[in-house]
């Protein structure tokens, strides 16, 4: 096997010589010396450019856009125009909805016409999600840390004025 990769390797840089002919007159147009190794750089260095060069043509241009799973940034833009528009509609329906019912409510005699009032409706149509004021150990701490900070240098400030 080692003669085998010592062949191959002194065939790799065996000079070869790449003659263009005019057929008819049997002149010689251009000549190159070449190496099988030669060759095989121009080659990859080659295929390499081309992929570099298609990647670059498809990542900045249009052409992404007919690639399954991208899709156009107008066809975003859109998509969340129209979420926008839904959540809006959606709000205004529930508010419509509350406001019919209360309506029912004062037709039918099941609420007093003195209770009714039309923003304390929506205020009900309204769901107010419920968070955790309270503040955390690390907080408070960070807060009694400010406090001292600020109350030093109203401190270095009022003697300055002095």
């Amino acid at each position: 096997m080692t003669k085998k990769k010592k062949n191959f390797r002194k065939k790799l840089f065996v000079k070869n010589r790449l003659v263009i002919l005019n057929e008819n007159t049997f002149e010689e147009i251009f000549s190159f010396r070449l190496t099988l190794m030669n060759v095989f750089v121009v080659f990859s260095l080659g295929g390499i450019f081309l992929i570099l060069i298609t990647t670059f043509i498809i990542a900045f241009t249009p052409l992404r856009e007919f690639i399954p799973g991208y899709s156009s940034t107008q066809l975003k833009k859109n998509a969340l125009e129209l979420a926008i528009k839904s959540d809006s509609l959606t709000t205004s329906l529930k508010k419509n909805e509350a406001y019919i019912k209360s309506i029912q409510k004062v037709l039918t005699g099941e609420l007093e016409y003195a209770k009714f009032n039309k923003d304390s409706i929506l205020a009900e149509s309204e769901e107010i999600p419920v968070t955790n004021m309270k503040a955390s150990e690390e907080e408070i701490k960070l807060r009694e840390e400010v406090s001292k900070i600020e109350k030093e240098a109203d401190g270095s400030k009022a003697n300055k004025k002095k």
